[in-house]
């Protein structure tokens, strides 16, 4: 029963409580960005951000900070600072990587507000502006604890944003082993620039022989040179938004 009431919950979050908001920019954009951050996700996938001149969205749990994860180390303080340092945009995850669908909203935003206190102590007083569910779970009541405190949030739904979009729940496609041999890249990314869209992908650790949730390098590298073929524009999620509102 259990099963059954997340997954009409999901449904819920998905189809109520939408924030429509206009997806029209002047050329189709591209938003990379990782959750959890892993440490490979700085290690690895910042010197190809680097080699490619592109910035990404990294999406922080103050919990995971100097923990394991999925069997793999997470980031420490010293990663964000110097993720944050190069130019990349750091936003929330919650602070436990708590699904919106185990605890109430009011819970849901205090965890929100502890994150958003993490991370302005070790950031210089930093305030995140987007957000990403954790594990995609989303909840009515949950949605819209984060589009109070946050200009969007970014789920796991596949699809390219165009022409408007829930921005209590942006479509994303995911950069990581278990998803990609279903995607067609080359064409997601052709479907962006003819439409004048948004595509965001997500990911999680970057290395040789990644978990199910993690992508290669080459894999990386592949998608960032697929959207500069196409002639994306490639922008941080909250870059690329204050772009579109402007």
């Amino acid at each position: 029963m259990s099963a059954f009431l997340d997954k009409m919950r999901r449904r819920g979050g998905r189809y109520l409580g939408v924030r429509s908001a206009a997806v029209r920019p002047e050329r189709g954009i591209f938003s990379l960005s990782f959750d959890d951050i892993p440490v490979s996700a700085w290690t690895e996938a910042g010197p190809i951000l680097k080699d490619h001149g592109v910035a990404a969205t990294y999406y922080v749990a103050g919990g995971l900070s100097d923990g394991e994860n999925l069997g793999l180390p997470q980031f420490s303080t010293a990663h964000l600072q110097q993720l944050f340092a190069a130019g990349h945009e750091v936003g929330c995850h919650t602070f436990g990587h708590t699904s919106a669908l185990k605890v109430s909203p009011e819970a849901y935003a205090a965890d929100l507000d502890r994150n958003a206190a993490w991370v302005a102590e070790r950031l210089d007083g930093h305030i995140m502006t987007t957000f990403a569910w954790p594990y995609g779970d989303v909840s009515v009541g949950a949605k819209a604890v984060v589009a109070d405190r946050f200009a969007l949030a970014r789920g796991i739904r596949d699809g390219v944003n165009a022409g408007s979009a829930d921005r209590a729940n942006l479509q994303a496609i995911g950069l990581e082993s278990r998803r990609l041999p279903g995607y067609d890249l080359e064409a997601l990314m052709v479907e962006t620039a003819a439409r004048k869209g948004w595509l965001v992908a997500y990911g999680h650790d970057v290395m040789d022989g990644p978990t199910p949730y993690g992508c290669t390098p080459d894999d990386l590298d592949r998608v960032i040179r697929l959207a500069k073929t196409a002639g994306l524009e490639i922008l941080p999620v909250g870059q690329a938004w204050e772009r579109m509102a402007a």
